[in-house]
């Protein structure tokens, strides 16, 4: 039990390291801007996570729901919210307006999805391999370690200097987090070389 509960924390630390920075930035927004609020961003990285581990446990069963080939397209969504927001933050610059790019709770869910598209191909072997009880434990575990995710993003987003500092960039850094995030996921999977394979 102890193994399992080890390797379960270590799988997620290893796959949602960068989730941190994705969370200080909009804990930073939510502080300065009152959106998305702390619950909705708490309740989206959850909602996030359980469709991820949904979606491996499925594929462990042998059912796919989204090919494993495809599933960095998922890159596009914090791409073109980036985008958006930075298009935003020009229009923008200089009147006051904050730059809104994760609304609610079913943004940063979306976010917390698509920046955990590799998950699943980590995911869905281990889950191949552990039996129902090992599954259900690190699942708990997954959901605890989430917890503290958000307690660590909301420290360092909520902190005065972090806010002070990012407060005179943030119009165009939340923006140019989101489309760094959705030009890795989009390079890390593959798929743009997919993409130009089947166009050809």
């Amino acid at each position: 039990m102890i193994g399992t509960i080890a390797a379960a924390v270590a799988m997620f630390a290893g796959t949602n390291i960068d989730d941190i920075v994705v969370l200080t930035v909009l804990f930073v927004a939510s502080a300065s801007q009152g959106r998305p609020r702390a619950w909705q961003i708490v309740a989206g990285q959850y909602l996030g996570l359980i469709t991820l581990v949904a979606i491996s446990v499925v594929a462990a069963l042998g059912l796919v729901i989204v090919p494993e080939d495809w599933v960095g397209l998922l890159g596009l969504l914090p791409l073109s919210l980036g985008i958006w927001g930075l298009i935003q933050g020009l229009r923008s610059d200089g009147d006051g307006e904050p730059v809104v790019v994760a609304a609610g709770t079913i943004s940063v869910a979306a976010i917390t999805i698509a920046n955990g598209a590799d998950n699943i191909a980590v995911y869905t072997p281990v889950f191949r391999t552990l039996g129902a009880p090992q599954t259900i434990v690190t699942i708990a575990v997954f959901l605890i370690c989430v917890g503290l995710w958000c307690a660590a993003g909301r420290m360092l987003g909520t902190h005065k200097k972090v806010i002070d500092t990012l407060e005179r960039v943030e119009h165009w850094l939340v923006p140019t987090v989101f489309i760094g995030l959705g030009v890795i996921i989009l390079l890390e999977s593959g798929v743009i070389g997919r993409l130009i394979a089947a166009a050809a």
